[in-house]
């Protein structure tokens, strides 16, 4: 199967300058999905929490509301058992900013991969500084995640004196984040089924992606992808100034995260690394599965507004915030 077409052919119509993406062994055979997708259903995967921040994992049906567009739409299908193939893909900043970061990246991903993936699942690892590698192919082996891992480099085109990506009059490309998110939605997501998630380890800072953020939020939609977001700052870089928690450059991941169905994590001293790698493969095994047939049958490719509650007001649904109506392909 082949999974990625040639660079120059991939990015022709979007990047001028595309992506690197080596060869890379084919992923290993793995069972095909026990589910039949109905391309008239519309699929939500959301999680919900109290007012405390814990997780529910006891509501039923009846207790779900959903809107399309503002109007109100009847669930198909619901479950608690979210036993759906799960395929991650898993981005890491490689950019000078995240240097003194990466070990305790990698130990804290391993551990990750090797809980997290149970049979039929799949994984993917891109690392991203001033160009995007795909390290890890998809695969079902925590081993081979592993040695990807440790073969994380830091990989930047800006020097000097300052770390990180530093706006210069050449513009140079120095942590293309949002063309990671871009191919790892379009190129790896969008044809898998079942449950498909992102997960960023960054500062959130990007400097000469040639997408745009609102292409990148668009290409995880359209993947049925949601994206986590792990901010991640070394206090020592960018000149030993760093930032905090509420920086712009989080900004940027928070919507990802919230227009998608996930959610922005912070590391911090109380929640290290892998605190919350536990946290996000709770979350990850603890979702709702909500289907629906939409009121407006039109495939016309326009996005459609979603809100999805519950009937206890005071509980907080994490679920993407609307959907793509895809043109069906023409035989």
């Amino acid at each position: 199967m082949l999974w990625f077409r040639p660079v120059a052919v991939l990015l022709a119509a979007a990047l001028s300058a595309p992506a690197q993406w080596p060869r890379q062994t084919p992923p290993e055979q793995h069972p095909g999905p026990t589910i039949k997708v109905d391309v008239e259903v519309v699929n939500i995967l959301c999680a919900v929490r109290d007012k405390r921040g814990g997780l529910m994992s006891t509501l039923t049906q009846d207790d779900f509301q959903i809107t399309e567009e503002g109007r109100p739409q009847q669930i198909k299908y619901f479950t608690r058992q979210t036993d759906l193939p799960l395929t991650i893909g898993l981005l890491v900043d490689v950019s000078r900013s995240q240097e003194r970061l990466i070990q305790v990246e990698k130990r804290a991903a391993s551990e990750f991969f090797s809980a997290v993936l149970h049979p039929k699942d799949l994984a993917f690892l891109i690392s991203f500084g001033s160009d995007a590698e795909l390290m890890q192919d998809l695969t079902g082996s925590a081993r081979l995640l592993r040695s990807a891992l440790e073969e994380l480099r830091v990989r930047s085109d800006v020097s000097g004196m300052q770390p990180g990506p530093v706006p210069t009059m050449t513009q140079p490309r120095g942590t293309v984040l949002y063309d990671a998110v871009y191919l790892a939605a379009n190129e790896r997501l969008r044809q898998e089924v079942g449950r498909k998630a992102i997960v960023l380890i960054t500062d959130g800072v990007d400097m000469g992606s040639r997408m745009k953020l609102e292409q990148a939020i668009e290409a995880a939609q359209k993947a049925d992808a949601i994206a986590y977001s792990i901010y991640y700052v070394d206090p020592q870089a960018y000149g030993g100034r760093g930032f905090s928690f509420g920086h712009p450059s989080d900004a940027a991941l928070r919507r990802m995260s919230e227009e998608t169905g996930g959610r922005l994590f912070e590391v911090s001293k109380k929640k290290p690394l892998p605190a919350i790698f536990e946290e996000l493969q709770e979350e990850m095994r603890s979702q709702y599965a909500l289907g629906y047939t939409p009121d407006n049958p039109a495939r016309d490719g326009s996005f459609r507004r979603l809100e999805v509650r519950t009937r206890q007001k005071d509980l907080k649904v994490q679920a993407r915030k609307g959907y793509y109506a895809i043109r069906r392909p023409e035989n």
